[in-house]
């Protein structure tokens, strides 16, 4: 007869065997921190977007999240952290949206056309306009700032290239460079659409374009 020891606590109670250890509940405070620096965020790409990062103190952060200017330093060292992370949202909202269409159940060919098009459509948003494209390049360096687009931007076209020539909807091509290539024209194109005094023309003309491109490659397409 085995002899029954009792576990210790935060293990499963097994000998012999470890268990896993208790999460820690959240606590209060740790949710309030949370909902005071998104509220802080919020605040920071709705003023950057109407007003520009030279046009914006963190007073008006801080009044427009209703918290006070002691708590905007309680998560943000100053003002060019805030629109740090102000920027690292907008990214992270379209990310997010390009990264549900590349795993949609759509064909390789559609994913990429449609991402294309949701890519130009966040060209035309006037938070992605004036943070990620007008004011990230110099309030942060345009060292920094494209390292940042790398981050966003690169590892999608990659994967939506992979995905093409994996499915033989396009030739096969040298992935890395032709990525960084379609990245450096696409980031050219966000910058046109964002500058333009007619971005939804040139929008169009670039989806014209960038499709004609890729029809170029595509596999078993006529050639002149």
């Amino acid at each position: 007869m085995r002899s029954g020891r009792p576990g210790r606590p935060g293990t499963s109670g097994r000998p012999g065997r470890p268990g896993r250890p208790l999460a820690s509940p959240r606590s209060r405070r740790d949710d309030y921190a949370e909902s005071t620096r998104g509220a802080l965020v919020d605040s920071a790409v709705a003023l950057f977007t109407e007003r520009g990062y030279a046009g914006t103190s963190l007073d008006e952060i801080a009044r427009r999240a209703r918290v006070t200017k002691g708590a905007l330093y309680h998560h943000f060292n100053g003002k060019q952290a805030i629109f740090e992370a102000a920027f690292d949202a907008v990214e992270t909202d379209v990310k997010g949206r390009l990264e549900k269409i590349l795993r949609s159940d759509q064909p390789p060919w559609e994913r990429a056309l449609t991402g294309l098009r949701e890519f130009i459509s966040s060209c035309l948003d006037p938070s992605y306009q004036r943070l990620a494209l007008h004011e990230a390049p110099v309030v942060m360096g345009w060292k920094r700032w494209r390292e940042a687009e790398d981050r966003y931007s690169l590892g999608l076209i990659k994967a939506a290239l992979q995905d093409l020539i994996d499915a033989g909807d396009v030739v096969s091509v040298p992935v890395d460079i032709t990525s960084r290539l379609l990245f450096g024209a696409l980031s050219s194109a966000a910058t046109e659409i964002a500058s333009s005094t007619e971005p939804e023309r040139v929008g169009a003309e670039v989806e014209q374009v960038v499709v004609a491109l890729l029809q170029q490659v595509r596999a078993g397409s006529p050639r002149p």
